[in-house]
């Protein structure tokens, strides 16, 4: 196995979106695998190249797990990325390809000037890669949360979220109340 950058420039853009396609119809239902098929087309091809960060992971030439990365504007002017969505084929699930896939990508924004990353998902799986629980006082998501124990963060920088009141707003293509 091995972890990598997505060049979004290459042809791989198209298995990509059928790893995820394929995970979410398989886990939350067909409705639901275009869906989020469809948020991943858009990510790739309407997010700028500063706001979008993509990383795979590689299995005897097969990709078999993604996640991207987006940016996340505060107004505090702090840089900030959030990371949705997750994909490991589901073969290849409970085997810990999303957890070393997520920490790869999170150190490579700490190679960048990234301060601090946002997700919103489940408690129980990313605060194994160091994702704590926030409140929506400390910063506000983008589009109103269905599940408000879901809004998670992490700092890259000093480990603790210091912020109060903060508003956020993501990429045009996560801008849709049926992904939160």
């Amino acid at each position: 196995m091995h972890y990598t950058t997505v060049n979004l420039a290459a042809n791989g853009s198209q298995e990509i979106i059928n790893l995820y396609t394929k995970v979410f119809s398989a886990s939350e239902g067909p409705d639901a695998g275009v869906a989020i098929g469809r948020l991943v087309a858009d990510l790739i091809d309407t997010t700028g190249d500063t706001d979008i960060l993509g990383f795979i992971a590689v299995l005897e030439e097969k990709i078999v797990g993604c996640i991207f990365f987006t940016r996340l504007t505060l107004t505090s002017e702090r840089t900030a990325f959030i990371l949705s969505p997750v994909a490991v084929a589901t073969d290849q699930q409970g085997k810990g390809i999303g957890q070393e896939l997520i920490r790869f990508g999170l150190e490579h924004l700490k190679a960048l000037p990234v301060e601090l990353v946002f997700t919103y998902g489940d408690p129980a799986f990313y605060s194994k890669v160091g994702f704590q629980q926030i409140s929506e006082d400390v910063v506000k998501a983008p589009l109103t949360l269905t599940q408000p124990e879901g809004w998670l963060a992490q700092s890259l920088r000093n480990g603790m979220i210091d912020m109060h009141g903060e508003s956020s707003q993501c990429v045009e293509a996560l801008n849709k109340q049926e992904y939160w």
